[in-house]
């Protein structure tokens, strides 16, 4: 388990990152330009944690998404000194250091100039209009790399994927755009949950399956409703969901997963065993039930 310390990487003073969750700030490490993210303080949040896990949510997730094939940002854990406080910090690779911009999917939708709808919004059916009407990268392509996110996202819990925080990278020089790779994944695998709750959560069934079944639910809105996961993808009712969930859930290797958690520096005995548990149990109950239905309804047409 590697350990790295990036107290005295040097800081990148010219680099500023915005979003709402945890302080960030941009050093060189390895010959790359890499975005710190700091734990987001959880003052007045329902849990013990003086800090919230998304640094441990955003790395573990991430990797779990180019595990499943899908391009997404690199991530490395490691530690920054802050007022003598030793801290966990998740280090993102700036996939824009090369000179390209970001644009959130959320300024895309506002150039769509004869929806009626905000960029801000999150209904599925305006999200849905958006990409096919956007004009920056191909609508199909896009719509395939959107549902390939949905399904991960419900494997592995995110209750947050709006429309600020997947987009695309634009090139001023070739004038070209590309789907950015996926980031900001420290909303995934119930970043609040302390140790109590993780332990109770491993004892108690039902409290496994309130945070399998009910929440945490997706930001995406049916009929101005947040998601449900399994009952979303156990209705089928959306094609190029089916579709998704026949491409991505083949590839989901719990082993491999398994292992993975077991190399991951800085996690407690109980945190390791509480996200592949949890990973586990979200994968047999929802993403299994809702791609045999998925294949047999292929099978059917």
């Amino acid at each position: 388990m590697e350990r790295i310390d990036f107290t005295k990487c040097r800081r990148i003073f010219g680099k500023a990152y915005n979003g709402a969750n945890g302080k960030k700030i941009a050093v060189e490490y390895g010959g790359g330009v890499y975005m710190l993210k700091f734990p987001p303080s959880a003052k007045n949040r329902p849990t013990d944690l003086s800090y919230t896990n998304s640094c441990f949510s955003e790395h573990i997730a991430s990797s779990i998404f180019r595990m499943l094939g899908i391009r997404t940002q690199e991530t490395l854990l490691g530690t920054f000194q802050v007022a003598g406080k030793t801290k966990v910090v998740c280090a993102c690779r700036d996939f824009t250091a090369d000179g390209k911009i970001l644009y959130d999917f959320c300024s895309i939708k506002n150039t769509i100039l004869d929806s009626e709808h905000g960029g801000t919004g999150t209904e599925l059916s305006d999200i849905m209009e958006s990409i096919e009407k956007q004009q920056f990268v191909n609508p199909v392509m896009l719509k395939e790399h959107f549902w390939n996110m949905f399904v991960a996202d419900a494997f592995l819990g995110n209750f947050d994927r709006h429309n600020g925080n997947w987009g695309f990278l634009y090139d001023p020089v070739s004038q070209n755009a590309e789907i950015a790779p996926v980031f900001d994944c420290g909303s995934c695998l119930l970043p609040q949950a302390d140790e109590a709750v993780m332990e109770r959560v491993l004892r108690d069934e039902n409290e496994m399956n309130a945070r399998i079944f009910q929440f945490p639910t997706s930001a995406v809105k049916e009929q101005g409703r947040k998601i449900h996961y399994y009952d979303f993808l156990m209705e089928g009712q959306h094609e190029e969901c089916n579709e998704a969930l026949l491409r991505i859930v083949p590839r989901i290797q719990m082993d491999m997963i398994r292992n993975f958690l077991k190399d991951i520096p800085y996690l407690s005995k109980l945190q390791r065993t509480f996200y592949q548990t949890y990973m586990q149990g979200r994968w047999e109950k929802i993403l299994l039930p809702a791609y045999d239905q998925a294949a047999g309804q292929m099978e059917s047409c």
